[in-house]
């Protein structure tokens, strides 16, 4: 290979590499204890398959929430320091400056108001998965849980798109986060022994095909 064409090699791979590098998603926090693969197929197969109930006694005053969590701090503003970057509060634990990534969308905000902090498996959709039978407490604590990947800051219209379904019936934009999505949503089903529907199982199976 000539001096030339070896120059000409290098140069094409860096551009590549800065390309790729421009089009990743950025680096961010990610909440606690999402599952490998295999762990997460195996999590899902363990799960109760059956059709969901008690749709029309759901509130969601059932499920307390945002509590005090240290200090001044409440669970969404737990979240937002979390997950956010440069993420600098005020005396009463709010945002001042910070950014913050949602993984649904690829979107980048800096104003907290842009984001919502979604429960990765609704409170309703939990409801209706055996949290029905629950203490008020126990929904409490799932409402507010910041020990597993329950709790995300996204982009608020995503959230709000998202609403109360399951995988079978909407998934986030971004494609590349499918494999991450269904880790979580079963690691979430699983942890509180909630069961899924033949729908939703299926479709977790196929977002799990694009790990």
């Amino acid at each position: 290979m000539t001096p030339r064409i070896v120059r000409a090699a290098v140069a094409t791979t860096a551009a590549l590499i800065v390309s790729l590098a421009a089009t990743a998603a950025p680096a961010q926090a990610t909440p606690p204890n999402i599952p490998s693969y295999s762990t997460a197929l195996s999590r899902l197969n363990s799960l109760t398959v059956a059709a969901e109930s008690h749709q029309s006694t759901y509130n969601r005053d059932l499920f307390p929430h945002w509590i005090t969590i240290s200090g001044s701090c409440n669970t969404r503003e737990q979240v937002l320091k979390r997950d956010g970057t440069n993420v600098t509060v005020d005396s009463n634990c709010y945002p001042t400056s910070g950014s913050w990534y949602s993984p649904y969308d690829g979107a980048t905000w800096t104003n907290p108001a842009d984001i919502d902090i979604d429960h990765m498996v609704p409170l309703a959709e939990a409801w209706r998965s055996g949290a029905w039978a629950w203490t008020t407490s126990a929904r409490q604590t799932y409402a507010n849980d910041l020990g597993g990947p329950e709790l995300w800051a996204v982009t608020d219209n995503v959230n709000q798109a998202k609403g109360d379904q399951d995988p079978a019936r909407w998934k986030p934009s971004r494609a590349a986060f499918h494999c991450t999505y269904a880790r979580a949503w079963i690691q979430v089903k699983w942890y509180y022994n909630l069961t899924v529907d033949s729908a939703e199982k299926s479709a977790l199976n196929s977002m799990l095909g694009t790990c």
